[in-house]
This record gives C-alpha cells, sequence and structure tokens, in this order.
C-alpha cells in the first residue's frame, strides 16, 4: 500500500472529470485533477509522470495534500511569500501626493525620473514609483 492512497468519492471524481473537460481552469490546476483522477484509477507514480508530464515530487506532493488537506487544498495554488513590500501606505501617499503637487521649476509636469529623485531620501526606486503610479492610473514621462 503506498503512503499516501488516492480513493475518491464519485462526488469527486465527477467534479475533476468535469474540471479537466471543461479547460477553464489553469494549467496547473487541471494537472493536478489529473494527477488526482490517475492515482485513484492505481496507475503508478512512474505512469503518472509520463501522462501528465510533471516531476516525481509534483506527484507525491499532491498526492500528500489529497491525503492530508483535502480536495480542494490539493488542487490550489500554495501562497508564495514573494518579495516584502518596498514601501507602505503612507510612502504610496507620499508619492502620489507629489505627482498630484507643482512640477519643479523649469518643468511643466512631474517625470517619474524626477519624482524619484524627489522622494530619493525614502530610498525608493524608479521602478516603485512606477508601480503606485500605475496603481492609481497616472501617466508619467
Amino acid at each position: 500500500m503506498k503512503k499516501h492512497e488516492i480513493k475518491l468519492s464519485e462526488e469527486q471524481r465527477k467534479l475533476l472529470v468535469k474540471l479537466t473537460n471543461k479547460g477553464k481552469d489553469s494549467a496547473r490546476k487541471i494537472k493536478r485533477a489529473n494527477i488526482l483522477l490517475l492515482a485513484d484509477e492505481g496507475k503508478k507514480d512512474k505512469e503518472i509522470m509520463e501522462i501528465v508530464r510533471v516531476s516525481s515530487g509534483t506527484v507525491e506532493r499532491i498526492r500528500k495534500r489529497f491525503v492530508l488537506e483535502g480536495l480542494e487544498r490539493s488542487l490550489e495554488e500554495k501562497p508564495r511569500s514573494g518579495a516584502p513590500k518596498k514601501i507602505d501606505g503612507r510612502g504610496e501617499a507620499l508619492i502620489i501626493a507629489t505627482a498630484c503637487s507643482n512640477a519643479p521649476e523649469g518643468r511643466s509636469e512631474w517625470t517619474v525620473r524626477l519624482l524619484a529623485d524627489r522622494i530619493v531620501e525614502l530610498d525608493i526606486s524608479k521602478s516603485t514609483v512606477q508601480r503606485t503610479l500605475k496603481k492609481i492610473r497616472s501617466s508619467r514621462g
């Protein structure tokens, strides 16, 4: 007996078949559903790897998540940590307030570079300024 044996209920099987046939979900979610369906049919991990074109680690991870966390969790992406935000709401507010203020003398409007230079003491990069302005749909050259 395998460490993480998959036994789907009829309802779970129908849900997974529908999910794979519909094709509206992400490719990764559909692959996970296929892994569970094939495992439920009694296929070995090596066969599943070849059919679904994933690594042995992926097959084992999906099996384990199904057994330990259930169907829904085994189909979803685990949250990724990502890089921490470089600025908080106060920093964003400062960028926006500066962008909405009068442009420097000799300029008709703020550019991203000018804003980044003005806010340099906060250690905020030009790309962070651009992303912040994009969030509020403000276009600066």
